[in-house]
């Protein structure tokens, strides 16, 4: 036998140790979860799904034992999207901002801080949140490379929290941090197995996260459990002066972990969306088993016949495209110049795209077509009406008219479909599954949780409600993962199929 195979035995025993003999997270630690960096992430399956390390980790558990409750001494990884006060930079997976040591805290992140949580490292994504090409392959960054799936090796995690997902199914941290503007929490949650909580637009801060739209993006928790999410939620959730979108986030706050094992879906009336589910015979028969589980466990459940009319994506398009140009100025004029020491400092979209043409390495695989209409895309008055129109008909008339003329009070369908080939060379490749589109364009929650697999990979079942109705939303999906009969897949660290 080869060392390389030997190496490879060696960390698939491992995973197996942490994810089926042994209780995940039973022991969990700084030195346990970076042993299992280095076995699945660096070596054995490279999942690649950790971009940077915290040397201050182990420091930050020593201090983490004088905090009582439950999140106290948990470890975390975050999307390297999001600023923290440790010594790691935080790039987007941009080679522009390899060197952004911007030396602060998001503020969510202090609330995660104060409640005991241990930052151990950040986590690879989609670069710029899988806003600069229509051709791009889920989660590859200059910085950080392709990230694969624990479930298949050769397919995707999903972008752009796809290190995020990938390392919670693998077993590298207890919880994690993603961001999504339109399913980029949701899709990799999905693909990797975990639980994936986008909340409401404006339930937590994204001051100090690097931005697409200031209308559609938020940060969430991804973890294996909803109970996990919902106690991470409860210490980041909270208004922020420095971010207007969060101005009725303290009105909202609450224990979003409280009577999570207790809540009933008896009587709870559930909107099917039928036409979610796509035309994959064993996706249809997978989401008809978790149908038949919240019937079981008292649900009404009713049928919807609702397609999203295709302007609704289009002026989503452009509000994305509008948002993109403005908000990352925004954000880019706020990066000490120290960050830029061996790159031109860049204060625009416009600098970031002359950045990728005079560095081959960023446009190896895909352009940056989506970065060049945003920087073109100026009318002022065509935004408004684009985002006015998106956000009536996904919300007053989407999710709001949906709920209200069929009485229910969450809508259910897969999340998306099963895992695709990485395919660096012509982009993603996924077939349509799924409707969460809509809580994203609207601003709304929108859970998933593990409802089994197709061939091995994994398919979330979709929960999603009204603005401000995280809490109800969270305890749907807790309702839903006990009363669930289908096994969760577990990774194999190996490609699909053998």
């Amino acid at each position: 036998m080869s060392s390389r195979a030997a190496k490879t035995i060696s960390a698939i025993l491992l995973a197996a140790t942490v994810l089926g003999a042994t209780p995940l997270h039973a022991q969990e630690t700084v030195a346990t979860y970076l042993a299992r960096i280095k076995a699945l992430d660096k070596a054995g399956p490279k999942i690649n799904a950790v971009i940077a390390l915290n040397p201050d980790a182990a420091k930050a558990e020593a201090a983490a034992k004088a905090v009582t409750g439950p999140l106290a001494g948990k470890v975390i990884l975050v999307k390297d999207n999001v600023e923290t006060a440790d010594p790691m930079p935080t790039t987007a997976g941009s080679l522009l901002l390899k060197n952004n040591l911007a030396g602060r805290d998001a503020p969510f992140m202090m609330g995660l801080r104060a409640a005991g949580v241990v930052v151990l490292g950040k986590t690879n994504l989609s670069e710029w949140a899988n806003m600069r090409s229509g051709q791009s392959s889920s989660g590859w960054s200059a910085v950080g490379g392709q990230t694969r799936n624990p479930h298949a090796l050769d397919r995707s995690p999903c972008g752009s929290s796809s290190g995020s997902g990938a390392a919670i199914a693998a077993g590298m941290a207890w919880g994690a941090i993603g961001s999504e503007t339109d399913g980029s929490i949701t899709c990799p949650a999905s693909l990797n197995g975990i639980v994936g909580f986008k909340p409401t637009v404006g339930l937590v801060s994204r001051t100090h996260v690097v931005p697409i739209s200031h209308s559609q993006d938020t940060v969430g928790p991804m973890t294996t459990s909803v109970r996990d999410a919902a106690l991470m939620l409860t210490a980041m959730a909270g208004s922020d002066p420095a971010d207007p979108a969060t101005a009725e986030a303290n009105a909202h706050k609450t224990d979003f972990a409280a009577g999570l094992a207790v809540f009933s879906l008896k009587g709870v009336r559930l909107g099917v969306l039928r036409k979610a589910v796509g035309n994959h015979p064993k996706v249809s028969a997978l989401f008809e088993k978790a149908l038949a589980d919240l019937k079981a466990a008292g649900a009404t459940l009713v049928d919807i016949d609702y397609t999203p009319p295709e302007e609704m994506g289009r002026d989503e398009y452009t509000v994305l495209l509008y948002e993109l140009r403005t908000d990352l100025a925004a954000y880019l004029q706020s990066v000490p110049a120290s960050s830029f020491k061996d790159t031109p400092p860049a204060r625009t979209l416009a600098d970031a795209i002359a950045f990728n043409k005079a560095h081959p390495e960023e446009l190896k695989w895909f352009g940056q077509n989506e970065f060049e209409e945003a920087e073109a895309m100026t009318d002022t008055a065509v935004y408004r009406k684009a985002r006015e129109n998106s956000l009536r008909l996904a919300g007053v008339e989407g999710i709001d008219k949906l709920l209200a003329d069929h009485a229910v009070s969450f809508l259910v369908a897969p999340t998306g479909a099963p895992a695709w080939a990485i395919d660096l060379v012509t982009g993603d490749h996924s077939i349509d599954v799924g409707m969460g589109s809509m809580a994203a364009i609207a601003g709304y929650p929108h859970l998933t949780v593990p409802m089994g697999a197709v061939e091995g990979l994994p398919i979330g079942l979709s929960f999603m409600g009204a603005k401000w109705d995280d809490k109800r939303v969270l305890e749907a999906g807790a309702a839903y993962e006990r009363a669930r009969t289908v096994p969760v897949p577990k990774p194999s660290f190996k490609r699909w199929g053998e």
